[in-house]
């Protein structure tokens, strides 16, 4: 599988979890911490998988946005996307996370929502990187 790359996001991090990560443009620059159920000091900073979570929340809606030019479903203007990230050792060694998006759509039958939610779920480029490797479920609040 190839893909067209039309955009390429730059960032780095240092010191691991405990450290910091910036974009290359100097937009975003955060402190990172580790959270105390991983063993960490937990405090001020954020954590990859926060990272991971706002990323694929945002993402998910842009998803719904190109799902409703082929569903002909609007996507409601108050949409939102929460994502809860989980991470913890695998059965198999190392470590996994895990993906639970819980997607609000005012106003949408259940039907529409169902919908509009499946074929979103096929365009993401979150979803597409994790299918097969990585535990997503969807829910419509």
């Amino acid at each position: 599988m190839s893909v067209d790359v039309k955009y390429t996001a730059h960032a780095s991090a240092s010191g691991g979890r405990d450290g910091r990560a910036k974009t290359d443009d100097g937009s975003l620059d955060i402190k990172l911490a580790t959270p105390k159920e991983l063993g960490g000091a937990g405090g001020d900073g954020n954590n990859p998988e926060q990272l991971f979570a706002m990323g694929y929340s945002a993402c998910f809606i842009g998803a719904m946005k190109a799902a409703a030019g082929q569903t002909k479903i609007k996507v409601p203007d108050d949409v939102t996307v929460n994502a809860e990230v989980g991470i913890g050792p695998r059965s198999e060694g190392g470590f996994g996370i895990a993906v639970k998006l819980k997607v609000s759509l005012p106003g949408l039958d259940k039907a529409d929502a169902e919908k509009l939610v499946e074929t979103a779920h096929t365009i993401c480029p979150y979803s597409n990187a994790t299918r097969g490797n990585v535990d997503v479920t969807t829910t419509i609040a």
